[in-house]
């Protein structure tokens, strides 16, 4: 059975990029634009690992992995967070959350997908 990824993103390019080389290395990939959608997603999907660009609209993606950490069904699922800011005390902001690993923008792939594969 494919390990399952939910991509939470708002970028329609970097969603569309990051869940196309997802499905090529054969991982489900349930694409989530509006984090406000995003933890009823996770439950009713109960991925593997959930990527979660902190940057999104109406919801900080901070805060949803903090709630998703406080989630007992949500908890033990490893997050991969991915964001343009890349500033001095981002990386222990973003991991002080709950987040299990941390790649700034712009992504390689290579670098990406040895951070998947390390989660799952």
């Amino acid at each position: 059975m494919a390990k399952r990824i939910l991509v939470v993103e708002d970028n329609d390019l970097n969603r569309k990029l990051f869940c196309d080389v997802l499905r090529s290395q054969g991982f489900a990939v349930e694409p989530v634009a509006d984090g406000l959608e995003a933890l009823g997603r996770a439950r009713l999907f109960v991925p593997n690992l959930i990527i979660m660009d902190i940057q999104l609209p109406n919801v900080s993606g901070l805060e949803l992995i903090e709630a998703a950490k406080a989630d007992p069904l949500l908890r033990a699922i490893p997050v991969l967070a991915v964001t343009a800011y890349a500033g001095i005390g981002d990386e222990e902001r973003i991991r002080d959350a709950g987040a299990d690993s941390y790649l700034a923008k712009p992504v390689s792939i290579g670098p990406f997908m040895a951070a998947v594969r390390a989660l799952v």
